[in-house]
């Protein structure tokens, strides 16, 4: 049995890993702390209540087109800049030792730094974007008794994601020195995607020994819904390249995301090392994809450490990109169709995300 189960969960880890085929940098949102509460590589069957906040921040100003670096932005110094904090608190009310539930509710403070070109030089002004994002509930199963099998286990999440969120935070956008706009801000720093999805999750471990074990992630939210009828065109007046190929107004995009790795174990502190794969997709599992969206890839390596007290653990995980993608959106796709010209838009992609929190047990 034993055997069989680590089998599984690394064939579950590796073929998640292997469908990774597509994200969307910055406009990618927190999925809060599931990732690591409760992952101190066992289940912990005493609580009855935990409480996770998560803190991630992360800075994207390096734009690819493809899989390929637009040095050019930085040398003309016209590269957008976005600057994200999202903190998750997750409450998780622990039912008995295999049920869970949990309602996640995300603050966000988001600043995007872009320019115009007035007399030969490029200019720099900020929109921003600060409130509360979608709020997310769960229920999660362990699928194997945690009393019987305590050195490793499987759970399964299936939760809604309600469009709480503002999805059409406005600000003002200079376009020279003198006259500025004043719209929707961009899709990338809104607090929220404007749909109710639904998430499900696959959350599991295995310790080989009281130092060694691996771990594993795979969170899918899928929005059915198109297009949340926000403009894309920051107050002024939709292009007709943008009305004709659907860009002038958002997408509702899914995402997903996917991380394996080894865990060390010394007493009370964990060193991790494994890779994450932050994903928003070209098309969606559901529904059509529509509108604009900024679709690709990021892999990472990502180390962490977590240290446990008797009813905290302390974490702090900071994956670092080595592969960033923006893949070919549907709207890249209508245009080349219309114009005989191949289109293909790009994104600012960040060097690495630090996620810092803690989880307390009661």
């Amino acid at each position: 049995m034993k055997k069989f189960f680590v089998c599984f969960l690394l064939t579950v880890c590796i073929a998640s890993f292997n469908k990774v085929k597509a994200q969307g940098c910055v406009a990618i949102r927190s999925t809060g702390g599931f990732c690591t509460a409760g992952m101190d590589h066992h289940v912990d069957t005493a609580a009855s209540w935990q409480f996770t906040v998560n803190n991630r921040y992360y800075k994207s100003f390096k734009h690819y087109v493809g899989d390929v670096y637009q040095k050019q932005r930085a040398v003309l110094g016209n590269e957008v800049i976005n600057s994200a904090y999202t903190m998750d608190m997750a409450i998780y009310r622990i039912l008995n030792p295999r049920w869970t539930l949990m309602l996640d509710l995300p603050y966000s403070d988001n600043a995007r730094s872009q320019t115009y070109l007035e007399n030969g030089t490029y200019h720099r002004f900020s929109t921003h974007a600060v409130g509360a994002g979608d709020i997310r509930i769960a229920i999660y199963r362990w699928l194997l008794d945690p009393v019987k099998m305590p050195k490793g286990n499987l759970q399964v999440g299936l939760g809604i994601k309600f469009a709480s969120g503002n999805d059409n935070v406005q600000d003002y956008f200079k376009t020279s020195d003198s006259t500025k706009t004043y719209g929707p801000v961009d899709q990338s720093i809104q607090l929220g995607d404007g749909g109710t999805g639904i998430t499900f999750e696959l959350n599991g471990f295995y310790n080989f020994s009281h130092t060694v074990g691996v771990y594993g992630n795979f969170f899918y939210l899928s929005n059915p819904a198109n297009q949340n009828g926000v403009s894309n065109a920051h107050g002024a007046t939709p292009s007709a390249t943008s009305v004709a190929n659907g860009s002038n107004v958002m997408s509702i995009p899914d995402q997903y995301l996917v991380r394996a790795g080894v865990n060390l174990t010394f007493d009370r502190l964990t060193v991790s090392a494994g890779f994450r794969d932050d994903c928003l997709p070209v098309h969606d599992l559901l529904g059509a994809s529509d509108g604009f969206r900024r679709p690709g890839y990021i892999l990472s390596g990502e180390p962490g450490v977590t240290y446990v007290f008797n009813k905290v653990s302390l974490y702090a995980f900071v994956p670092i990109a080595f592969v960033r993608d923006r893949t070919q959106s549907v709207p890249d796709k209508i245009t080349t169709a219309l114009t005989g010209k191949y289109t293909h838009g790009d994104a600012a992609f960040a060097n690495c995300v630090v996620n810092i929190g803690a989880n307390i047990r009661f």
